[in-house]
């Protein structure tokens, strides 16, 4: 299952995380967003033991949006040791996705 990440728990769950964490910045009535949904619990699911993976709602964190300038969405970015490694802004498949962490 996937986490749900927002402006309270982002540093401790994503920057101080000691695994990799994709983040997926969407909001509900994004139609490309809720496309997405499905693959990213897949993805958390078969993740769960090396990555962290989890959602931001950009209309409840519009903080974080500002700070990771997310100007579409969805946009998919890993972190690593709390950068920024890789972002991807679209719909993406699950194997992409995946190929991030091999």
């Amino acid at each position: 299952m996937e986490l749900n990440f927002n402006s309270e728990n982002f540093e401790n769950e994503v920057l101080n995380s000691e695994r990799p964490v994709l983040v997926d910045f969407y909001a509900d009535w994004c139609g490309p967003c809720k496309m997405m949904g499905p693959v990213i619990e897949e993805i958390a699911e078969e993740l769960k033991d090396i990555a962290k993976v989890g959602k931001i709602n950009v209309d409840e964190n519009q903080d974080l949006s500002i700070q990771y300038n997310v100007m579409s969405i969805p946009t998919l970015i890993i972190f690593k040791e709390g950068k920024e490694v890789e972002r991807l802004v679209g719909v993406r498949d699950k194997s992409e996705l995946l190929s991030y962490f091999k």
